[in-house]
């Protein structure tokens, strides 16, 4: 006699055999100037987790959290702001108690590593010889946020605001500088320290508050568990010395 299996305990199987395909699997969605770092950290966690594969996916931290907003799928969400993450929470896409402050940062003014002249204040990028600097958009990206509130406090803004060239992401404000399609920019420390070969940190900016980056394990994660789990280990010593050698600060 032939047996045939019952189709409906066919379909559950295969549906069981999927979910157990994608149990060890995590996605992280972080701000793009963690990609270095993260990277580095992936294979360092999957060892120390066999079975589990990391998917990364960066960007700046407004679109990551629309994106999640919107459905996409992710465990984890490490922002480069406060202010990304709190909306986070206000729609009930975190929990406070899942936030988690992981490392900082610092803002810097970088120009072309073929400059002739570096600005020394913020003043100087209102002369005729700096008329094109990439910001970050300050609706979407964090460090576009710091750079706005800075010039605002510094009552520049106004002038330096139709010099702009927008980026969608501090990664792309980099490559504006280091291509030299603009005569300076706002970025991370972390970030210039990477191109350093084609890029001049002109100097440091002191922001009003400090500028720290926020984990957290999302309310709606398909895999919770591996999600806390990565979460935890960016606070292990092997990962706070990837995060350190890429020139992050403690939080």
């Amino acid at each position: 006699m032939n047996f045939r299996p019952f189709r409906p305990f066919v379909l559950a199987a295969a549906w069981l055999l999927s979910l157990a395909a994608h149990a060890g699997e995590i996605t992280v969605s972080a701000a793009a100037s963690l990609t270095n770092a993260f990277r580095e950290i992936a294979p360092l966690f999957e060892a120390a987790h066999p079975g589990t594969k990391l998917h990364l996916n960066f960007g700046a931290s407004g679109a990551l959290l629309a994106q999640i907003a919107k459905g996409a799928p992710a465990d984890v969400f490490a922002s480069a702001d406060q202010e990304t993450m709190n909306q986070a929470q206000a729609q009930g896409l975190v929990q406070a108690a899942q936030r988690r402050n992981v490392v900082s940062n610092a803002l810097v003014v970088i120009v072309p590593a073929t400059a002739a002249r570096l600005p020394t204040a913020l003043g100087d990028l209102n002369e005729a010889g700096f008329a094109r600097i990439a910001i970050g958009l300050p609706a979407s990206v964090p460090v576009g946020r710091y750079t706005k509130r800075v010039l605002e406090a510094a009552q520049l803004w106004g002038a330096i605001e139709p010099k702009m060239i927008g980026a969608n992401n501090v990664r792309q404000a980099l490559d504006y500088v280091a291509r030299a399609e603009v005569d300076a920019g706002f970025v991370y420390a972390t970030d210039a320290a990477i191109m350093a070969d084609k890029v001049k940190v002109a100097f440091a900016v002191p922001t009003s508050e400090p500028i720290l980056y926020p984990v957290a394990v999302l309310a709606g994660a398909p895999n919770r568990a591996e999600g806390a789990a990565f979460v935890d280990f960016l606070f292990t010593p092997p990962a706070q010395a990837v995060l350190a050698k890429f020139g992050f600060g403690k939080p």
